[in-house]
């Protein structure tokens, strides 16, 4: 299984971003797609999740109301939708996924999820 994370750059404060993760090799119909995020120096954080067969999603509090996710079962593909960015999302933002069926209280835990894509870089310049 492959992911594959792209659609970071550099924008300015309160631009958006959509970044894409597409996955190979299998797919997630019975399991969730994450994002994460690393900033210098820090530890990776949970940003948002999706569960595949029923569309629920889960936010951290950091991102609620700025970031969407969204999945395309046609295209094997997950998208988030990054608005109203800020310099403290600057991060390497990572897509990660699980073929299992995770409780919610389980989808912000990077332990999780069993295939990790490289990183994306989002930089937002204020």
């Amino acid at each position: 299984v492959q992911l594959q994370a792209s659609g970071g750059g550099m924008v300015q404060d309160g631009g958006s971003l959509r970044l894409s993760c597409a996955a190979s090799g299998r797919t997630f119909s019975k399991g969730a797609v994450g994002w994460f995020r690393q900033a210098p120096g820090k530890e990776r954080a949970f940003v948002q999740a999706i569960r595949w067969p029923d569309h629920s999603t889960y936010t951290a509090d950091s991102v609620k109301g700025r970031f969407t996710i969204s999945r395309d079962s046609g295209k094997n593909t997950v998208y988030l939708y990054m608005n109203n960015l800020q310099p403290e999302d600057t991060a390497v933002y990572y897509c990660a996924g699980t073929v299992s069926r995770p409780i919610t209280s389980a989808l912000p835990n990077p332990r999780t999820y069993d295939y990790w894509g490289k990183g994306t870089l989002v930089t937002v310049s204020s």
